[in-house]
């Protein structure tokens, strides 16, 4: 089975599952969202579609970072 990454998933349980997840995060915008401490508590109610909203990035961009490292997307 490939990899996924569930879009409605806070970022707190994707890095639970996954922490390269938290990699490509960082990569595409989401640094401040990413660091230690904002994973215990924004990421515990922030997903990734969420934030790309709150932070103006373009969702599709994100999306494709994402498939680039062979990610499935499950919205």
């Amino acid at each position: 089975m490939g990899k996924t990454v569930d879009f409605g998933k806070t970022v707190y349980a994707l890095s639970q599952e996954n922490p390269e997840i938290l990699e490509i995060m960082a990569l595409v915008g989401f640094e401040s969202v990413t660091a230690p401490g904002n994973i215990r508590t924004v990421g515990r109610v922030m997903t990734i579609p969420k934030g790309a909203r709150m932070k103006g990035l373009d969702l599709e961009e994100v999306r494709e970072a994402f498939r680039c490292r062979g990610y499935e997307i499950i919205e």
